[in-house]
């Protein structure tokens, strides 16, 4: 889970929780006030009846009873009970409904001279009344219609309301988390957008005050430390290797002079052909790191033009046959394009050349049959140019770093090289924005698919 969506849902937990309490502690003072109100009115009924039945003269229980079926504030189900001290009942309000009573009720009722209880869904009362007369219990009940009508509302009030709620506190959680986290997600762009290419590009360091802002600044002083150390490492490659090329040359040409004077010495013709041999892998492999060193140094300073790919596939093709007559390489296309310039890429043409050769060298070199085959594919966007072969193959272990510079397969370890040609490639291709990648298989062969985009 996302922080966003982690602080979101912690948020709209939290707030949730808060808004069940606060709704159950409404539900719960409506409730008890409901009570207490019922039950005042209870007991006003209870003490207005005995009054009626004692002070009143020309009152009986016939006409009590008239008036207290007809009176406008009737309550549902309501009871009304009167006893004597001898716990004789002196009146009821109805006949057809009894109320429930004991004997140790209404003593409860003398000694506590107050109580109130519930009887199934009423609420029930019973009262001490003392007057000049003879002390009277009486006991009233009822079911608080309107009370519990307005409970059952305020319930679905405060539900919707819970729900209403909880449904807006997920959206601003997910907000307001979104608007917190953004700075975040906007430095992990920037930093998405950091390869060993560009760590001279720096974060945004925004305000400089928060955390994110500090966490912007340590991240910015790794990526100068990061930058200072690729930097002298790229400067020591690119002198070491400047510097070598002299001394190399001036070796290979002393070999090449004492070669003149072994013509009648086998031994010695052998020695200096190996030096000579021997110099030259020196001088490709110096000439190769120098190319590296470079291109990074001069990423933005090779003479782009307009290239028709087929075009300088053939123009590689026909240089690698030069040096190697016995190679065979066949072209083709995939699907012929209807639009001449889906074959036509911007870039520098030595340099996409070197890659083809080296694509190629390395398919005919790899192939029992020194073969290999260059196939020529576009789409609306893009200019793709294979080199297939049916030679030794990769395996899986090797596939993911046979872009490492100085790595060689391990099929490979018996033939000539020196593990830099497809890095070079991969560096060139990076350069014009394009990709390269690799498929293969044991004892069937690979696929170096190159792509770039197209004018």
């Amino acid at each position: 889970m996302k922080i966003k969506e982690r602080i979101a849902l912690q948020f709209t937990l939290l707030v949730a929780a808060i808004l069940l309490l606060f709704s159950l502690a409404i539900y719960s003072v409506s409730e008890h006030y409901r009570q207490e109100e019922f039950y005042d009115r209870l007991k006003s009924r209870a003490e207005t009846t005995c009054r009626l039945l004692v002070k009143v003269q020309g009152i009986d229980k016939h006409l009590l009873k008239a008036i207290d079926q007809n009176t406008l504030s009737e309550m549902l189900d309501e009871k009304v009970l009167i006893f004597d001290s001898q716990n004789e009942m002196v009146y009821s309000s109805v006949d057809d409904k009894l109320l429930t009573y004991q004997a140790s009720l209404l003593d409860e009722v003398r000694k506590e001279r107050y109580i109130e209880y519930h009887q199934g869904e009423n609420e029930v009362i019973g009262l001490l009344y003392q007057d000049e007369s003879e002390p009277l219990v009486v006991l009233a009940s009822a079911y608080d219609t309107f009370g519990h009508s307005k409970l059952t509302n305020l319930k679905h009030t405060l539900g919707w309301g819970l729900l209403a709620g909880i449904a807006v506190t997920i959206g601003l959680g997910i907000y307001f988390a979104g608007n917190a986290l953004r700075p975040i997600s906007r430095i992990n762009e920037q930093v998405s957008l950091i390869t060993a290419q560009n760590l001279s590009q720096k974060l945004d360091e925004g305000d400089r005050k928060d955390e994110i802002a500090q966490l912007a600044i340590n991240f910015n002083t790794v990526l100068a430390r990061l930058n200072n150390a690729f930097e002298q490492q790229k400067s020591f490659v690119s002198h070491a290797s400047h510097e070598l090329r002299t001394p190399l040359a001036a070796l290979k040409s002393e070999i090449q002079l004492g070669q003149r004077f072994t013509k009648n010495n086998t031994e010695l013709e052998e020695v200096f052909g190996n030096l000579f041999s021997d110099t030259e892998r020196l001088i490709s492999i110096t000439n190769s790191l120098l190319f590296l060193a470079r291109s990074y140094e001069n990423s933005t300073n090779f003479k782009m033009t307009t290239i028709h790919i087929e075009d300088l596939v053939f123009v590689a093709k026909d240089e690698l046959l030069t040096s190697h007559p016995a190679y065979r390489v066949d072209i083709d296309y995939e699907r012929i394009p209807e639009n001449g310039n889906e074959t036509v890429v911007k870039g520098n043409e030595e340099l996409l050349k070197r890659v083809l050769v080296n694509l190629l060298d390395n398919a005919c070199k790899y192939s029992s049959d020194q073969h290999a085959s260059i196939i020529i594919s576009t789409d609306p966007k893009f200019c793709t140019v294979k080199v297939r072969d049916n030679g030794i193959g990769i395996s899986e272990n090797d596939l993911p770093h046979i872009f490492d510079p100085f790595f060689r397969a391990t099929q490979a370890a018996d033939q000539p090289g020196f593990g830099i040609g497809l890095s070079i490639c991969q560096r060139i291709i990076e350069l014009h924005h394009g990709t390269i990648s690799v498929t293969s298989e044991m004892g069937v062969g690979s696929e170096f698919k190159v792509q770039l985009e197209h004018v």
